[in-house]
């Protein structure tokens, strides 16, 4: 499989890279397709469909290639799988039937290959995503090979986009299933955050509302163990929470992260980025510094020494917490990651990254970097 990445600010200037990337004879058939709620998705979609070439696409919180981070521009990785290698599905959830449809999705896809592997990307900040996991497990089982994303939209949290050709979808889902007899793919999860204090106990929670923590209102914690002073809805902002995000400890794996996205002032509970059990045991994390980068990295590094050492391409789902948390330093940490394989990579800063954590479950993870590796056997 051969890959490379192009960049632009408007379909005109894709247009004009992938005519000098075909220049020399490379084929695509398979685009992945990273661009801001700003750009035209039509245009470029029927680029690249003109070039019959097909298309597993989101929309993102900023996006990135080899050449570096941009923001409301558009990132492609163009790779020439063959086509009896792949195909893509497409499905809408208007009744919020998250499980079933992915259900529909696994079945699908073994009627295509008898090992199938998923990249998939899911849109509407309602959707359920760890639903979307559990359907294909139900028809796969729990070591099914998932990796992918949800879709942004550059910060605004209000409506985002899947597409594929000729369709997009605010309220869907979009799946390259992969025949993992001709395809490798491997994935790693890794966010890198340090735990600050003990061990507690969530008391009270209903799916990602979280009320108390050690029969403590969350948010009261959040400000006691972040040294604010004062605090009022007017000036507590999400970065507070983003500072002291919550790892969900697992009995098998690495932690989960669970960001604070939303507070109710009224009883001091946070709604987070993902299920957070009751009963369920957390720690809080201390702000991010460059041990985080050096981690994932690692990550990158024990991935290509254990299971994959050569690559054809690399996707990433990073957060787009990591983005805010990291700044100019997200920078050095894609850098990196591509190095430990030296390959042509395009990724994206998501609202959610679906992956499996180290030694534990398929899961929706948050503050985490997604790193997805291909390579033709």
């Amino acid at each position: 499989m051969k890959a490379k990445s192009i960049c632009g600010t408007s379909p005109s200037e894709i247009q004009s890279a992938l005519q000098q990337n075909m220049g020399d004879g490379f084929k695509p058939t398979l685009a992945v397709v990273f661009l801001s709620v700003k750009q035209d998705r039509v245009a470029v979609c029927k680029i690249l469909d003109d070039a019959g070439i097909a298309i597993y696409g989101a929309t993102t919180n900023g996006e990135f290639t080899g050449e570096g981070v941009s923001a409301g521009e558009i990132a492609i990785l163009l790779l020439d799988i063959n086509p009896a290698y792949f195909t893509i599905l497409f499905e809408e959830f208007p009744d919020k039937n998250f499980r079933q449809i992915t259900q529909f999705i696994a079945k699908k896809a073994l009627e295509k290959f008898a090992h199938p592997c998923f990249l998939i990307a899911g849109s509407n900040l309602n959707t359920d995503a760890e639903a979307l996991l559990h359907g294909f497990e139900d028809i796969l089982g729990k070591e099914v090979n998932i990796n992918g994303g949800m879709a942004g939209d550059d910060f605004a949290f209000k409506e985002n986009f899947v597409l594929t050709n000729k369709k997009s979808t605010n309220n869907g889902i979009v799946v390259v299933v992969l025949d993992e007899d001709k395809i490798n793919m491997k994935g790693r999860a890794t966010f890198g955050w340090k735990p600050v204090g003990t061990v507690k106990t969530v008391t009270k929670s209903e799916g990602n509302h979280v009320y108390t923590i050690d029969d403590t209102p969350v948010l009261d914690l959040t400000i006691k163990y972040g040294g604010l002073e004062n605090v009022t809805p007017e000036n507590f902002a999400l970065e507070h929470c983003i500072t002291l995000t919550m790892q969900l400890q697992r009995e098998n794996g690495d932690p989960v992260m669970r960001a604070g996205l939303v507070v109710d002032w009224n009883d001091h509970s946070i709604y987070c980025s993902g299920h957070v059990p009751q009963g369920s045991k957390v720690r809080f994390s201390l702000p991010p510094d460059f041990d985080v980068i050096e981690k994932v990295i690692k990550g990158c590094e024990e991935l290509k020494a254990n299971e994959i050492p050569e690559a054809d391409a690399l996707i990433l789902f990073n957060c787009a917490g990591r983005l805010l948390s990291l700044g100019p330093l997200i920078s050095e940490e894609i850098n990196g990651i591509q190095e430990v394989w030296n390959v042509p990579i395009a990724g994206m800063f998501s609202n959610a990254e679906l992956a499996r954590a180290t030694k534990g479950n398929l899961e929706m993870h948050g503050f985490t970097a997604c790193t997805v590796v291909l390579k033709e056997k």
